[in-house]
């Protein structure tokens, strides 16, 4: 009997132990999540600063290539610029990227170029000097002390206007194409000024001026801000350009 009860006590103990264990286990976990779900995000946002680079030198080869910049594809031409061939395009400043048409690689199976979160990447371009810049030879026709690309980068939505930075400050006033990402948040969509003044699915946004300052959460007075966006500078396009013997 007491050899019995022993063995009982035996089992009873272990099972203690295995719910001691699986407690400690299981808040050590809950700690490690919110820092694994950090770095996923981190992850994403590595491969989406690094997508839109990939992007920029194509859209640099492509110039090369063609005399122009391509035009943004539009949401239902399946990765393909819009017009092909360029000119005129059909969505100058709330496109997608063209990735057919550039060549790119990771995209989604419409053929958009796609960032971190499998988000299609938005595209925009200049249409200073009669759409110059995305009709072939134009630029080299016109001369670069002539061409006035009007693409304009902003801190902030406060003090904007559709046409320029306004009294925000500005951190670029001649860019010739804007490329960006819509963040994380692209699904349920910013709200706030910031993230409105980049055309995305909430925003009736359509003119040539966009927003790039560091994330911020909802609170902060122009709301949830995660766009990632990067830009093409006419001194860059130039000297690649020259460089190749396509201008002047």
């Amino acid at each position: 009997m007491s050899k019995h009860n022993f063995h009982l006590g035996q089992m009873g103990f272990s099972l203690l132990e295995m719910a001691v264990v699986l407690t400690i286990v299981g808040v050590l976990l809950a700690g490690l999540l919110p820092t694994l779900s950090s770095q996923v995000e981190q992850r994403r946002t590595s491969e989406t600063n690094k997508q839109l680079e990939e992007i920029r030198q194509a859209l640099l080869g492509f110039a090369i290539s063609n005399g122009r910049l391509p035009c943004p594809a539009t949401s239902t031409s399946n990765g393909v610029e819009g017009p092909s061939g360029g000119g005129a395009c059909t969505n100058s400043f709330n496109g997608f990227v063209p990735a057919v048409t550039l060549g790119l690689s990771n995209t989604d199976p419409q053929g958009f170029a796609i960032d971190g979160w499998s988000n299609r990447i938005r595209y925009a371009v200049t249409t200073a000097n009669s759409n110059a810049f995305t009709t072939s030879n134009a630029m080299s026709s016109i001369g670069m002390g002539t061409l006035t690309p009007n693409l304009y980068v902003c801190a902030s939505a406060t003090g904007i206007t559709a046409n320029n930075c306004g009294t925000s400050t500005s951190l670029a006033t001649n860019a010739v194409a804007v490329i960006y990402s819509l963040g994380k948040n692209r699904a349920t969509g910013g709200a706030g000024a910031d993230e409105l003044a980049n055309p995305n699915p909430n925003s009736t946004n359509n003119d040539r001026v966009f927003i790039s300052h560091d994330p911020s959460p909802s609170g902060t007075a122009n709301g949830e801000f995660d766009d990632i966006v990067t830009w093409l500078s006419p001194n860059t396009l130039f000297n690649r350009m020259v460089a190749a013997g396509k201008l002047p």
